[in-house]
């Protein structure tokens, strides 16, 4: 699994649809097609597009959470929101080679999710975010060493987590140290597409 996703941003579809085009021209190899408040016409549409992109860049297409959309265009999977649905149902309607992430914010959401269980784990925010309208409690680093170290007292194997939330490159290390799997990053690729490759490069070489 990519330890990168590009959660997209944009007013209209066509601000969507020119930052994913970046993104992937940039060499973002996962997608997380995200459009609050959009029209449902104008959203299939992106997401249509999104999905036709990204089998052409080889990169993966999720739809933030709407699973039947999801369905119907035949994405890679669905991210579900805490409120946006169960787990459990999404993986029987799109069946079990599709990827589905959840979102969570506290210990007791993340034991949910691995639980249900998903593929991996959006949590967060590491800090406040503009991009997301009904903000959850701000974690912090140490937030995420609370919740990682829990896990570990308690020998349960840390799953696919990704840290969000004004996540930028100098937090890769400190994160990558907590025992964070991966970013998902929306307003500082959208704003600079070119550090993409600087994300991918100082993730692969603190791994090693």
């Amino acid at each position: 699994m990519e330890k990168l996703q590009y959660i997209s941003q944009g007013n209209t579809k066509e601000e969507q649809e020119l930052n994913i085009r970046k993104a992937l021209d940039h060499g973002v190899k996962w997608v997380q097609v995200r459009w609050k408040n959009a029209p449902e016409r104008e959203l299939t549409g992106l997401c249509e597009i999104a999905k036709q992109l990204c089998s052409e860049y080889e990169a993966v297409s999720i739809i933030n959470d709407n699973v039947q959309l999801a369905k119907e265009i035949d994405a890679d999977g669905v991210h579900l929101g805490l409120n946006d649905g169960s787990v459990k149902e999404a993986r029987l309607f799109l069946g079990e080679h599709k990827i589905i992430g959840g979102t969570a914010n506290t210990i007791a959401d993340v034991l949910q999710r691995m639980h249900e269980p998903c593929n991996y784990i959006g949590l967060g925010p590491l800090r406040f975010t503009a991009t997301k309208e009904k903000l959850s409690p701000v974690l912090g680093f140490e937030g995420y060493q609370k919740i990682i170290d829990h896990l570990k007292e308690r020998s349960l194997e840390i799953p696919k987590i990704f840290a969000i939330g004004s996540v930028t490159l100098e937090d890769i290390v400190p994160l990558q140290q907590i025992g964070i799997y991966g970013i998902s990053v929306s307003g500082e690729i959208t704003k600079q597409p070119s550090i993409i490759n600087t994300l991918k490069k100082a993730m692969i070489y603190n791994c090693q």
